[in-house]
């Protein structure tokens, strides 16, 4: 599955963070705890340049914690930036953010001078109420619903740091498939774009693989048959999601699968890992090779019909 999802918001806002990231002293990302490499945007890493980065794993209490520690560990070693995992009943882990911006800024800032970090984030990866709690006031709008933020705003979260925030952005174009699907299934693409059944069937084949016995222990399984669309089956009626006739309603099966992995209520689950990233992205290199290929070897044969 492929999703084009850039509205035109979006496109304003990667802009907007272009002219912004010239005149800040440093950059904030919040990520999902769950898919930091999918919730993350290679378009923001390229702009940042070498301004310091500060990484925030949020939603930690519904992601696996031995993989986000992982994920710590990586971003860290690979990407230079600092991490800071949490969730957004950690006020006082949340508040340590404004002290990381302040050791992070650079060493010429002048005493009494204003630092100030341009915060970015997928839609509802939790920016909005992450900025409330470090105001002190409701100031970010919040919602279930992606891409509630607009417009860039600016935000005193103490005497010395202001916060740019900006609009929620997604990849312009989700050439790993997979990372469409994850970003689907923990909310961060509307239910409008997605087909429900298709997205829990990524889902659930996942789970059975990495997750077997929380599904069992959710689900009251005795043992997970052997395809997806058993399995599907089996939770539908488990949850008593029929139609007529006793067929199994898989648009309600998937809601439900698909709210209880979003509410935590699954367990701890993280849906990639370093290594899955590594080897899908190097799959993908390849994909992107033969491509270029292809297209070179129509162009050259046109070169040489028109020569002909």
């Amino acid at each position: 599955m492929t999703i084009q999802w850039y509205p035109g918001h979006m496109h304003k806002a990667g802009r907007e963070i272009k002219d912004t990231l010239v005149h800040v002293d440093l950059a904030i990302e919040i990520l999902d705890a769950r898919i930091p490499f999918s919730s993350q945007n290679p378009m923001l890493t390229r702009l940042r340049g070498d301004k310091p980065c500060i990484k925030v794993l949020n939603k930690c209490d519904l992601a696996d914690p031995i993989i986000t520690q992982l994920w710590q560990i990586y971003l860290e070693q690979e990407q230079g930036v600092k991490t800071l995992a949490l969730s957004m009943d950690q006020t006082d882990k949340i508040k340590q953010l404004t002290e990381l911006c302040r050791k992070l800024a650079p060493s010429d800032k002048s005493e009494g001078k204003l630092i100030q970090a341009l915060i970015m984030g997928i839609p509802n990866v939790g920016k909005s109420t992450l900025i409330n709690v470090l105001a002190g006031r409701t100031i970010a709008k919040t919602g279930d619903e992606p891409a509630i933020t607009k417009r860039q705003q600016r935000i005193a979260i103490g005497q010395d740091v202001v916060l740019l925030d900006t609009p929620g952005m997604l990849w312009p174009n989700l050439e790993n498939r997979n990372s469409g699907y994850r970003l689907a299934v923990t909310g961060a693409i509307k239910d409008t774009a997605i087909t429900h059944d298709d997205i829990a069937f990524f889902l659930v084949d996942y789970l059975s693989e990495h997750y077997p016995d929380l599904l069992k222990m959710r689900f009251q399984l005795d043992n997970l048959p052997s395809s997806t669309q058993e399995l599907m089956d089996l939770i539908g009626r488990k949850r008593g999601c029929l139609r007529s006739g006793g067929l199994v309603d898989l648009d309600r099966t998937a809601k439900i699968i698909l709210g209880e992995l979003r509410m935590g209520t699954l367990g701890k689950i993280s849906l990639e890992t370093p290594a899955m990233m590594e080897k899908e992205l190097a799959e993908l290199t390849i994909i992107q090779q033969l491509k270029a290929e292809k297209k070179q070897g129509r162009k050259a044969k046109r070169g040489a019909d028109q020569q002909s």
